[in-house]
């Protein structure tokens, strides 16, 4: 726990450095409340050690001291990652790696004891917290990888040492900060870099900027049209996929065409850890990835704000277009992080919502006033 505010009896609170204030210093509070140890920093050991004697726990809290709480932190979670001993899916992508996580877990579910990152636990805070807390039972953990910039997904990747690496797509985001998507493809490969040898990695099967990536020691699996896990069928609800030979059905909650792409990379992930799925299940998408929430008088609104880059943002046109309904409006804000080509990405994505016959555009912001240029 590293928000002292939400601490209950039997966590460990761990005080991380922050912008404005160091975390440590609410120690004292953490084992008011109840916390069985806390992780400081070396400059709040000897306030930690007061507070834990005249705290709730008295003689029998702990004070770990450290000059670095985040890296002590990140070594705690890939030691229970290790204690657990249980199959681990890492997540990446320029966009659906957020529902591709949700549906993976709830695609193991049914059949084994899965545990995932809670909605947006995918930093090199998020993530540890995510893996520490995996219940002693869990059989697989469902990791999300974010990233801005280099470096980033290789610091996850040796956290949680996955099993299998999963990379969903790649695309035009965080521009602003590696200028191409070349680079953007070499940022989310260093999880195929640094995976060990015999692991298996998930890629898609159209995506050229990957393939100077990928490794001969490593179990690849594609996805797609044409790849080892194919969409064969679909019949209402019932998909039929093809997953490198074995037929797999499923009952899919959804229909979103991005989702069922999702899908096909979620159950090669689940194969390439020889994890079964099939059947029914349930899923929970995280919140405001595609949220319905109906109006009166007959309003649909869908709830997408979360993020936005070029290529969520015409998924979800897309989608829209293809809805039924008697008039379509979008409101939308800023596609951020797209350095010097912003304009023209906001612009092509109000073309495209013309062209598909969206009936009004709404922009929000300043640099979404580009939208409407090209609607």
């Amino acid at each position: 726990m590293i928000d002292s505010r939400a601490v209950e009896p039997g966590d460990l609170f761990v005080g991380l450095p922050g912008g404005t204030s160091d975390g440590s210093e609410f120690a004292p509070a953490a084992l008011e409340a109840g916390a069985w140890g806390v992780l400081v920093g070396d400059d709040h050991r000897e306030h930690a050690l007061a507070a834990a004697r005249g705290g709730r726990n008295g003689s029998q809290a702990a004070v770990i001291a450290t000059a670095d709480p985040l890296a002590a932190l990140q070594r705690l979670a890939t030691a229970w990652r290790r204690e657990l001993g249980c199959k681990v899916a890492g997540i990446t992508g320029s966009t659906g790696k957020t529902s591709t996580k949700d549906i993976l877990a709830a695609l193991l579910r049914p059949r084994v004891r899965a545990h995932q990152s809670r909605e947006n636990f995918n930093t090199e805070i998020g993530l540890p917290l995510a893996i520490l807390e995996a219940p002693r039972e869990t059989e697989a953990i469902v990791l999300e990888m974010a990233m801005r910039g280099e470096g980033q997904i290789a610091e996850l990747t040796a956290i949680a040492e996955p099993d299998v690496g999963v990379i969903v797509n790649v695309g035009p985001v965080h521009l602003e900060l590696l200028g191409t998507v070349e680079r953007v493809a070499a940022a989310k490969a260093e999880l195929i870099r640094d995976l060990r040898p015999g692991a298996a990695c998930v890629v898609p099967v159209s995506e050229p900027l990957l393939g100077s990536h990928l490794r001969d020691d490593l179990d690849t699996w594609t996805f797609g049209p044409g790849g080892h896990v194919q969409l064969l069928a679909m019949d209402g609800a019932r998909a039929e996929i093809e997953a490198r030979g074995e037929r797999i059905e499923l009952e899919l909650p959804y229909r979103e065409p991005y989702n069922l792409l999702n899908t096909l990379a979620a159950v090669a992930a689940a194969r390439a850890a020889g994890l079964p799925v099939g059947g029914s299940f349930e899923v929970r998408f995280s919140s405001l990835r595609g949220e319905i929430v109906e109006l009166p008088g007959g309003v649909v609104v869908v709830n997408d704000c979360y993020n936005a880059n070029p290529m969520s943002m015409r998924a979800a046109l897309d989608h829209l277009a293809e809805s039924p309904a008697e008039r379509r409006i979008v409101v939308l804000g800023t596609m951020a992080e797209l350095g010097e080509g912003s304009a023209a990405y906001h612009r092509e994505m109000g073309e495209r919502a013309a062209a598909l016959g969206i009936d009004m555009l709404v922009t929000v912001g300043d640099a979404a006033l580009a939208y409407a240029d090209g609607f």
